[in-house]
């Protein structure tokens, strides 16, 4: 046993899944669709693994002979969320969709909601993007000092406050009581999410300081069993937020994914055997709900640069998983997440080079992979298959 490192590119979708129409999504294809509006994508080392050979990107060719594993996989859960997706990742299928609200939260949220944290009112209450509604109600809340309440596609309650208004450690005891008793039962949203920013009229932005209260996992994931059968976990990026700090020995949390990629490789360096589990959020965040695709662009390139980084950290017998939670097709006609397939990519020195992997019929793979390699004797309390064999003979 070595190191697994699993990196999910928040958002990178990589082609509509069969029942995308359900979900609006027809169409969606996060990678391949940036790449058509943008221009050719220049992704070499990810084309190297096989990128290229899952699906038909532009300036991303099919390689003939790939030094990685490559596929994709299907999700199985219902929606198309951040949490839904890693919990899939890590060995769950959550068969109930988390609610969503697309006309605004019930009075009777709104109520337990200022009763609870004890605001004297609210602003916005609606579907918006994150920095449009800053830009839209940011003056009343600086007169008023009431928080801005607003959602998503998502499965997402949203609290917006400007940091010189309500401090942080206000707005984080604002989400985690809405967490524990406003939105519970029939309204138990996937994640409550702190959005504080910063700035004047005509000039507010978003700061790095946000923060995801999501619900606890309803059972065990891949985490809770290396945890208990004593292998070392590090969650980086918002895993921790994902799985509400269950089965992580390490919490790291960053601000952007080049803070990501070096805290990944840090941790890949002194770990002797353990897993690692990376979110890169600004793909996601920044990009896909933005609508800008020449960003989203760009960071694929950025983090394409410093793959050899993090493969440069493997020893022999480590394995290194790229995949995603979902996408975020940043030029559909929808600032939401979309229902995609997500790629596959594996590399290790010492496995199976070429190899593919197929399509994955459920994201639980990768869980159902990473505890077959460390041995754990509980793995079929896990969902999905392993491919463990694919990548080493």
């Amino acid at each position: 046993m070595g190191n697994v490192l699993c990196v999910v590119l928040d958002g990178v979708g990589i082609g509509a899944l069969p029942d995308a129409a359900t979900y609006g999504d027809v169409g969606a294809n996060t990678i391949a669709n940036t790449a058509r509006v943008v221009g050719e994508l220049n992704l070499p080392n990810l084309g190297r693994l096989g990128l290229g050979n899952i699906a038909a990107i532009e300036g991303v060719p099919e390689v003939q002979q790939a030094v990685g594993c490559f596929g994709k996989m299907v999700e199985r859960s219902k929606g198309k969320d951040s949490t839904t997706g890693h919990w899939e990742l890590a060995g769950i299928i959550t068969e109930k969709e988390f609610p969503t609200y697309p006309r605004g939260f019930p009075n009777e949220v709104l109520e337990s909601f200022m009763s609870r944290t004890g605001c004297k009112g609210y602003l916005g209450n609606k579907p918006a993007s994150g920095t449009e509604i800053i830009n839209e109600l940011g003056d009343e809340h600086v007169r008023t000092g009431f928080p801005i309440v607003y959602t998503s596609g998502d499965s997402v309650f949203q609290i917006a406050v400007h940091e010189e208004v309500i401090p942080l450690q206000e707005l984080y005891r604002m989400c985690k009581t809405t967490r524990e008793h406003v939105m519970v039962g029939e309204h138990m949203v996937g994640r409550i999410i702190a959005r504080p920013f910063l700035g004047t009229h005509g000039n507010y932005t978003r700061t790095p300081n946000r923060k995801d209260f999501a619900v606890e996992p309803n059972g065990a994931t891949v985490l809770d069993l290396l945890s208990a059968s004593g292998v070392d976990t590090v969650g980086i990026g918002k895993i921790d937020d994902l799985f509400s700090g269950r089965g992580l020995k390490e919490k790291i949390h960053t601000k952007s994914n080049a803070q990501g990629i070096e805290e990944t490789i840090n941790a890949a360096r002194r770990m002797k055997s353990g897993f690692l589990m990376t979110n890169l959020v600004d793909f996601d965040m920044l990009y896909g709900h933005r609508q800008d695709p020449r960003g989203f662009a760009d960071a694929l390139e950025e983090f394409d640069n410093e793959l050899p980084r993090i493969m440069e950290c493997l020893k022999d017998g480590d394995v290194l998983m790229i995949t995603a939670d979902h996408g975020n097709d940043p030029t559909d006609q929808s600032t939401d997440h979309s229902r995609e397939f997500v790629p596959l990519l594996c590399y290790s020195t010492s496995g199976n080079k070429n190899v593919r992997l197929g399509t994955r019929e459920s994201f639980a793979d990768v869980g159902r992979t990473i505890a077959e390699y460390f041995g754990i004797r509980d793995a079929q309390k896990l969902a999905g298959e392993s491919f463990l064999k694919m990548i080493f003979a």
